[in-house]
């Protein structure tokens, strides 16, 4: 699809050109989303079950693996970064191997997202111009892939 341009869209813009409030909701949102995912990651510790971690946070259990017995799309991703952000990589992947990537996407953006505001690029300009079809698309099979794998891991057939 595409998205008529913004009037002077212009990401390389240098720092005299005014940043939208787009922009700087976006800064907050990265830099905000990286300190919690480490407060809570380090001040948690990771469920055994390899599952229900966010428990410990007041957030219900899994509704998936309550009425259905199987783990959902998401089951394991918080103990999976708690262990990431502990520097425990290989059980990170084994426990669900998303956690992974969205602790290093989530450090990734907030530097990206540092650099370019001090650059004085607009960062709402820059996302209007990415391709989120391709991006949705993307991780909308990798968690596919992923979920399928852990189900066949969690009943025991993969």
């Amino acid at each position: 699809m595409n998205r008529p341009p913004i009037p002077d869209a212009d990401p390389q813009a240098g720092p005299d050109q005014p940043r939208s409030l787009e922009h700087f909701l976006v800064l907050g949102a990265t830099l905000g989303a990286l300190v919690v995912m480490l407060v809570l990651a380090l001040a948690i510790e990771p469920d055994a079950r390899g599952f229900g971690t966010h428990e410990r946070l007041g957030l219900p259990s899994c509704k998936t693996m309550d009425w259905f017995g199987i783990p959902c799309p998401g089951c394991g991703v918080t103990t999976a970064l708690t262990h990431a952000v502990r520097g425990d990589f290989v059980t990170s992947f084994a426990t669900q191997p998303l956690g992974i990537p969205i602790a290093l996407a989530i450090p990734l953006s907030a530097l990206w997202a540092l650099v370019n505001h001090l650059r004085g690029r607009d960062l709402q300009r820059i996302i209007y111009g990415l391709s989120m079809t391709r991006w949705a698309a993307g991780i909308g099979v990798a968690v596919l892939v992923v979920w399928v794998i852990q189900v066949r891991r969690f009943l025991g057939t993969g």
